[in-house]
């Protein structure tokens, strides 16, 4: 399925008419950003704040990122990748977002658990929360001891809820099994608690905030020469560009391959760290149930009671659409994808007539899924540690020959796998940049890092 192209993004919705303008031919920049994506886009806004040259380089044929809003095949909009403003109180592109005149809203609270073909009872919900509550207590005092698996600090006493949990807070809280999961690193993360979603789609506000920035769209990075002192040269598929700084905000996944030539190469603690941040797996199967047959909420969250890790979390009436969507991740989600859209679209289907009862394939029209470990300028989901890696996201903020700065959701200690913290690690490159090369019409604080609360 292809990515959202301009003419459909712009039938969908008269609300993001207006669309970023194409930059003119590459010459001469302040600082140039690599990636347009929520990082790439902070950055650019601060830059252009500052009354300063920048150029947003992206390789794709779209802006966004993981973060892309899509149309087809089913007329309405939904979202390819994230879809969700986590603590919408402390989250900064809540506060912009105000300013676009989309449809921003709370999630509705909580969740449902069905277990068989019923929902959980107010009693199973209770011992299910508690469960939830034993593992990020379990996982958050082990990783003051040391960095182990997340897996293997979680409490004996989950019994028949661990695997639920274990989906939960490991393939779909960050798209990876809790054995590949940094106990440390999971402990710093800020708990995502009272999101909200776009009515439009959240790529669709993200391109929003992109309005009026030069983006130069399929413009492939090849390398990025550091070795002039005075300024960088970077190459592109669309012509060469000159720069005092660049902002690189390609994912750990693409930096891991090799995709960009530095010259000279990155230093290889800046390599490793990559490595030790490599993309989990998150996949999203959309069905199109006109009528409601599961007799769902708009935007209804739903979990099942798992009996291991074929496993999934549904949305139901998306924005209130005729839309489900059903998301894997993990381990089993990226065997899944690996054999195509045909056989998730069959497992989603089985999964829900495991749960409900009911034979959607009679009901079902169009269908779509993604595959995000597929796309080449990105390569996966979310950046988490590895177990002992932790430390590499400081290291990602360590600017090189104090001409390159990285940035992006893996550069985040605490906000790691969000908009929110893909969002502040852009502002704080384009800060520094603009610190190092004395570009800054008057001193300005950098974002803050709230405070981590308690799971």
């Amino acid at each position: 399925m292809s990515i959202l192209s301009r003419r459909a993004f712009l039938a969908a919705s008269a609300a993001v008419a207006a669309w970023p303008a194409l930059a003119a031919p590459l010459g001469n920049a302040d600082i140039a950003i690599v990636g347009a994506g929520a990082a790439g886009i902070a950055a650019a806004r601060r830059i252009a704040a500052a009354r300063r040259r920048c150029v947003l380089l992206e390789a794709a044929d779209h802006i966004g990122g993981r973060c892309v809003t899509d149309t087809r095949p089913f007329g309405v909009p939904w979202d390819r990748g994230a879809h969700a403003l986590h603590t919408i109180d402390i989250n900064p592109i809540a506060r912009v977002a105000r300013q676009t005149g989309l449809d921003v809203y709370p999630a509705p609270p909580g969740q449902r658990i069905r277990i068989g073909r019923r929902y959980a009872r107010e009693g199973e919900m209770e011992d299910f929360l508690a469960a939830v509550v034993r593992a990020n207590r379990a996982i958050g005092e082990a990783a003051r001891k040391n960095d182990i698996p997340s897996a293997q600090a979680l409490p004996k006493d989950l019994l028949d809820w661990r695997q639920t949990v274990e989906f939960m807070l490991g393939p779909y809280g960050c798209s990876k099994d809790l054995t590949e999961v940094s106990a440390v690193d999971f402990a710093h993360a800020v708990e995502h608690d009272s999101d909200a979603y776009c009515r439009q789609g959240m790529g669709a506000l993200i391109a929003k905030l992109a309005e009026g920035l030069p983006v130069q769209v399929g413009a492939v990075v090849t390398r990025i020469d550091l070795s002039n002192r005075s300024n960088v040269e970077i190459e592109t598929t669309r012509g060469r560009l000159t720069a005092r700084g660049v902002i690189v905000t390609a994912s750990t996944g693409v930096l891991a391959a090799g995709k960009i030539r530095f010259l000279p190469d990155l230093p290889k603690r800046h390599l490793d760290a990559a490595n030790s941040l490599r993309l989990g797996s998150y996949d999203r199967i959309v069905l199109e149930l006109p009528n409601n047959p599961l007799g769902l909420d708009r935007d209804d969250l739903v979990f099942e009671k798992a009996q291991g890790t074929r496993t999934a979390a549904m949305l139901a009436n998306v924005a209130g659409s005729p839309l489900v969507t059903v998301d894997v991740g993990g381990k089993f989600g990226r065997d899944l994808a690996a054999k195509g859209e045909a056989a998730m679209t069959a497992f989603a289907l089985d999964w829900l007539d495991e749960l409900f009862g009911a034979d959607l394939r009679k009901t079902v029209k169009r269908t779509a899924a993604t595959q995000w470990n597929n796309e080449p300028w990105v390569l996966g989901a979310v950046a988490v540690a590895s177990p002992g890696g932790q430390p590499a996201r400081r290291t990602l903020m360590d600017p090189v020959r104090d001409r390159l700065w990285l940035a992006g959701e893996a550069v985040h200690e605490t906000l790691w796998g969000t908009l929110a913290g893909a969002w502040e690690s852009g502002e704080r490159a384009a800060e520094a940049a603009l610190k190092k090369f004395g570009l800054l019409a008057e001193p300005r604080e950098p974002a803050s890092t709230p405070q981590r609360r308690r799971r």
